[in-house]
């Protein structure tokens, strides 16, 4: 089977390389001129990867066609391109909704998915809203499966993506305080990274308990977790974040 990604960004390129590190069969993987570099060392790094000359050719040549543009990029050139109607058109598009998207391509076989970038490690999450079994059996063999029903659950969980870097810069705020006690840099960064890992694998592996039931055990009354949490919750850092992932959902 031939695949087409218009766009060449930072997903398109971690779900181009997850599919050639899985068990997934493609013939050929057809990809945007648009950004030149990236498109340039995928087709190096994998040779079943084909440079088109233009957005129509990429279409034309391919039964699956992956929707990995900005939003501001997809209104601009989404209308101009012809989707033949026995193409399957995946869209990675965060705030152009399905109805939009099936008014542009005059396809109605369109199904939005929700990868991150750990997807080329074959790891996370991936949000699919449809109930299409090919798209489920192909993301299945690229980390974990979540079918939803509708474009408002979907909205929901994209919005959580957005927590990425206050991630990582919780992980780089905690680095940075054992720097100032005198830690080495490198060595608290990997100390910080260890202890996240060891903490996000220790949920997976009690995954029979709630996430209620990990923060309750977590802690002892006295205890330093309890209280830290007690100092966050009193700032309203966990209501700040909800406010925050409130903000972000009401942009898709």
């Amino acid at each position: 089977m031939n695949l087409g990604f218009l766009g060449t960004g930072h997903i398109a390129s971690s779900v181009i390389e997850g599919i050639f590190k899985s068990k997934l069969k493609v013939k050929k993987i057809f990809i945007s001129p648009r950004n030149k570099t990236i498109s340039k060392k995928l087709s190096k790094r994998f040779k079943k990867v084909t440079i088109s000359k233009n957005n129509q050719q990429l279409i034309d040549n391919s039964k699956w066609i992956f929707l990995a543009i900005t939003p501001q990029v997809g209104h601009k050139i989404l209308k101009k391109l012809k989707f033949m109607k026995n193409k399957k058109i995946i869209s990675f598009i965060s705030t152009i909704n399905l109805r939009t998207l099936k008014n542009y391509t005059k396809n109605k076989n369109i199904s939005r998915v929700i990868p991150l970038p750990f997807i080329g490690m074959k790891k996370g999450p991936i949000i699919i809203c449809s109930s299409d079994k090919s798209l489920k059996s192909f993301f299945g063999n690229l980390g974990k499966i979540f079918i939803v029903k509708n474009e408002k659950l979907s909205k929901a969980f994209w919005s959580t993506s957005s927590f990425m870097a206050p991630y990582y810069n919780l992980l780089l705020s905690t680095s940075s305080w054992l720097i100032s006690k005198g830690v080495k840099r490198k060595e608290a960064e990997n100390y910080t990274r260890e202890l996240f890992l060891a903490l996000s694998e220790d949920s997976m592996n009690k995954n029979n308990l709630s996430l209620t039931n990990l923060v309750s055990n977590s802690q002892t009354p006295g205890g330093t977790n309890a209280f830290v949490l007690k100092k966050l919750k009193k700032t309203k850092f966990y209501s700040i974040q909800q406010k925050a992932l409130n903000n972000v959902f009401k942009k898709f």
